[in-house]
């Protein structure tokens, strides 16, 4: 099974688009070397930022040239 669900991550942004635009951002700022806003078991930088998203950790703003 996959964690967290896609149900769970499509209820913290407006579509699947977003989600994966938003995630690999933050998972190349993991990789930069930016503190995790969470514990995990996982060390891939996509899973760890799918989770800090599933947990409201992080949030998004949706402006003309693309999200902040």
């Amino acid at each position: 099974m996959i964690n967290p669900t896609l149900d769970v991550l499509l209820k913290r942004v407006d579509c699947k688009y977003t989600l994966a635009v938003f995630a690999a951002k933050r998972a190349r700022e993991i990789v930069k070397g930016d503190k995790l806003l969470i514990e995990s078991q996982s060390d891939k930088p996509v899973t760890i930022a799918l989770e800090e998203i599933a947990n409201d950790k992080i949030g998004y703003q949706r402006t003309k040239n693309g999200i902040k």
